[in-house]
């Protein structure tokens, strides 16, 4: 599952890639992409229910989740309230409770959109979530999104109730209830999710374990996607004795 924007292209190339081996399924969130723009209160909890609406609706009894950031947060609700139904969990710079930085951060981005507008925002955001390298060489790339920025968020009040939302998230005394087989993956430059935030999930989900990369920022997966697919294909297919 995407992040905050909700949009299921976020994971570009890597779906191709992964259908080779996996059923992949990905959804653009409520409130986002092609999705329905439902003025709501959103919550973690409510984005999770969506999901699993969604699969039962495909007919799946089990299925592997990789969340990316809020997809990670819903990720934790699944496999803590629904266990039976989470085979194994992929992490991805993801978070467990929010601290003062990632309050204060959201703050700004809340306040930027709400002050300056979607176009603002979206630059920004390029900012906290990619690497420094990955901006300098895609300059022209985020300039025509932020020029669509208005098409990207039709509806502002949406993207701050999912803001809210996510700020909201806790469940860090919860995660010792998960049995999934549960794999944590982040970039080690992470300025959104910081590694700590990884850290504390692998020290409270039973017997989870940890893939940091070198670098890549909060958006790693498509930096270095190769190097993402290998580490969840070899987590996803090793024996279940292992």
């Amino acid at each position: 599952m995407p992040g905050l924007g909700g949009d299921g292209r976020f994971w570009g190339d890597n779906v191709t890639a992964l259908a080779k081996q996996f059923t992949v399924i990905v959804h653009d969130h409520r409130g986002t992409g092609r999705s329905t723009l439902s003025k709501i209160a959103y919550s973690v909890e409510q984005m999770a229910d969506d999901a699993l609406q969604l699969i039962d609706g495909l007919g799946y009894a089990r299925v592997h989740w990789c969340g990316h950031s809020t997809g990670g947060a819903m990720g934790q609700v699944l496999a803590i309230e629904h266990a039976d139904r989470i085979d194994r969990l992929v992490l991805s710079s993801t978070w467990a409770r929010t601290d003062a930085f990632f309050r204060r951060l959201f703050e700004v981005r809340a306040l930027m959109l709400r002050q300056l507008g979607p176009a603002a925002y979206l630059k920004l955001s390029a900012l906290a979530l990619n690497m420094p390298s990955w901006v300098r060489d895609h300059d022209a790339d985020l300039s025509a999104a932020e020029a669509k920025a208005n098409e990207t968020i039709p509806i502002p009040e949406i993207v701050l109730s999912r803001i809210a939302a996510i700020v909201a998230h806790d469940r860090r005394d919860q995660l010792q209830k998960v049995r999934a087989k549960t794999l944590a993956i982040c970039a080690r430059d992470d300025t959104v999710t910081p590694l700590y935030f990884t850290e504390e999930l692998v020290r409270l989900i039973p017997a989870a374990r940890v893939y940091v990369l070198a670098d890549g920022g909060h958006a790693y997966p498509n930096v270095h996607g190769a190097e993402f697919r290998r580490v969840m294909t070899s987590f996803l297919l090793e024996s279940q004795a292992s």
